[in-house]
């Protein structure tokens, strides 16, 4: 699992652009940047829905006055569907969404969860996480899919 003072690991992500998808390796997109990155279990979901996004759709604002260059929400999922996700939450131009449609940033971050028993398959844990120049410097996990530390207002605390 990656740890506070490891570097990010490196990874394929995925997000629409104007010419069709982008791939973009996860270590190098956070490389002299100050990132808030919020690791959701799926797109469209209840929890991820309703409760941890609309947080940091709310605070983008603040937490972006913190000398944060970005915030990125990655899930286990194409990118096309996390496009219309944050159109549904409203993200504008404040929340980067990204994909990781193979799993692989959820597999070398040592936070796969297997949700296979609800047909839901291989998924990322939830967390957040504060990256400085590729490093974690602040991480947030939640063990699996549940939703008591990974809230917005928690990573102000920590910003």
């Amino acid at each position: 699992m990656i740890q506070i003072g490891e570097k990010l690991p490196s990874a394929q992500l995925f997000k629409v652009g104007e010419k069709g998808i982008d791939e973009l390796d996860s270590l190098e997109y956070v490389s002299n940047k100050k990132v808030v990155l919020v690791a959701v279990p799926g797109a469209f979901t209840p929890t991820c829905s309703f409760k941890q996004m609309p947080g940091f759709v709310d605070h983008a604002d603040e937490i972006l006055s913190k000398n944060v260059d970005e915030i990125i929400c990655v899930a286990v999922t194409n990118p096309f569907v996390m496009k219309a996700w944050g159109k549904s939450l409203s993200v504008g131009e404040k929340i980067t969404m990204l994909a990781d449609g193979n799993g692989a940033f959820a597999k070398a971050c040592d936070l796969e969860l297997d949700l296979s028993a609800m047909g839901i398959g291989k998924v990322s844990s939830r967390y957040a996480i504060i990256i400085e120049d590729g490093t974690v410097t602040s991480f947030l996990d939640e063990g699996g899919g549940g939703f008591v530390l990974s809230s917005a207002e928690n990573i102000l605390e920590k910003l």
